[in-house]
């Protein structure tokens, strides 16, 4: 799968992943009354304004852009019809050749895990029949219970060719509490980022290993350090905009090549009409402000790498 995404990220020329983390607060008025008249105020009519929202969003945006990446809290808070709509987002996503990103941060061990690891990107056997119940490309994994908890996600990566994204340095301000913390010397973080290379040395593609690593954008000095303890790990890098990150800011994200790296941004892009810099679009035409947004992001990175 980090064939497909790369493959994507050169089609495009735009390395950046919309994360689809909708709030009701994202989602105008209108689309709101709309789904309630049907479904009234309840977990169905939230879970029915989601997938419209992100349906208009992907519409708007698929061709521009190499992946997606929906956080399933935002939908597990509607219960077991936010899951659903979770699941729709996926399989449309899938349908327009999005790599989709489960943005699940699950970590827990053994038999824990690999059911964690089955629902999400592998198969599920029921009597004598298999599905794949939730089928993402890649997911989001918390490593601090150690490789017991990883181990399960990697060998479902190898038998099916899916990829993880290893939570390494986070882009939240109090996550050098742990992360930070100098073990022999050295900050923690750099630790697991060697564990990640590690992991991902049996699990290469053709130039990048599936198993690649979470880095925030808030924290460029230390990307850079961990693009060099990870060279052929892909390194997934939230907290553009919103939280803070420039383009500037991720050029030693990336390496020599241009790739090595996918930059996210959620509610930059999918609430990018309730900006200054997009209001013109009005709440009616959402989607049209979203993809203004991706084009500005997109030509910002660009920039920023050409300059380095």
């Amino acid at each position: 799968m980090i064939n497909k995404l790369i493959s994507n990220i050169k089609k495009t020329d735009a390395p950046i992943v919309v994360g689809l983390d909708p709030m009701l607060s994202y989602i105008p008025e209108f689309m709101q009354k709309k789904a309630f008249a049907e479904y009234g105020e309840t977990l169905e009519g939230a879970a029915e304004a989601i997938w419209q929202f992100n349906k208009e969003i992907v519409d708007k945006t698929c061709d521009l852009i190499p992946a997606v990446k929906p956080q399933i809290a935002m939908y597990e808070q509607f219960g077991l019809p936010g899951l659903m709509a979770f699941k729709k987002t996926v399989d449309y996503c899938k349908s327009k050749d999005l790599v989709v990103i489960g943005d699940i941060k699950r970590g827990d061990i053994g038999s824990t895990s690999a059911a964690y690891a089955t629902g999400h990107i592998g198969r599920v056997k029921v009597g004598g029949k298999e599905y794949t119940p939730f089928d993402e490309d890649f997911v989001t994994v918390n490593p601090y219970l150690g490789s017991d908890g990883v181990n399960p996600f990697v060998k479902v990566c190898q038998e099916e060719k899916k990829g993880l994204f290893i939570l390494v340095k986070t882009s939240n301000p109090s996550s050098g509490e742990f992360q930070d913390q100098l073990v022999g010397g050295r900050p923690l973080y750099e630790l697991v980022g060697e564990k990640v290379a590690q992991w991902g040395e049996d699990c290469m593609g053709d130039g990048y290993s599936y198993i690649g690593a979470v880095v925030g954008a808030t924290y460029p000095e230390m990307g850079k350090a961990l693009r060099k303890v990870m060279p052929k790990s892909y390194i997934l890098v939230p907290g553009y905009g919103a939280q803070g990150g420039k383009g500037a800011d991720l050029v030693h994200f990336f390496n020599e090549d241009g790739l090595g790296a996918v930059v996210n941004s959620s509610r930059g892009i999918i609430a990018a009409y309730k900006q200054e810099k997009y209001e013109r679009f009005g709440a009616e035409n959402f989607g049209e402000a979203s993809r203004e947004a991706v084009k500005d992001m997109a030509a910002d990175i660009r920039e920023a790498l050409a300059g380095r």
